[in-house]
């Protein structure tokens, strides 16, 4: 069966009106064409983009105080005017802990108080 002449207007509308909605990169890409020459000579001015790094997800576990310490330094941020992220905040530490020697983050590790390790166990 063919369609009706009506019903193939209708689909070719229908068509029209999904393309226009498209952006034009999405349109080029499933056309295939390329972009324009406007855009691939801004292109070439410009630097390769960096990339970033992979990110692994991690769950560790923390002491109430320590997590608090977290809570109290964000909120000292903000009252400094900026905004910072728990992750961050953890991610600067690594970073200034790298910097010690070996007997330096000895002695700080033998601060801590010790922690069970694994996941707490859940309460009924």
């Amino acid at each position: 069966m063919s369609d009706t002449p009506k019903k193939t207007a209708a689909k070719k509308i229908a068509g029209a009106r999904r393309s226009s909605k498209m952006p034009a990169a999405r349109k080029a890409a499933a056309s295939g064409n390329s972009t324009s020459s406007k855009q691939k000579d801004s292109s070439k001015s410009q630097p390769a983009k960096h990339k970033h790094a992979r990110l692994i997800r991690d769950s560790f576990t923390i002491p109430e105080d320590e997590y608090a310490l977290l809570a109290e330094t964000k909120k000292i941020c903000l009252e400094a005017g900026f905004e910072i992220k728990k992750s961050e905040l953890i991610r600067i530490g690594i970073a200034l802990a790298y910097e010690l020697t070996t007997s330096e983050l000895k002695e700080a590790q033998q601060t801590l108080q010790p922690v069970k390790t694994g996941r707490p166990k859940k309460h009924k």
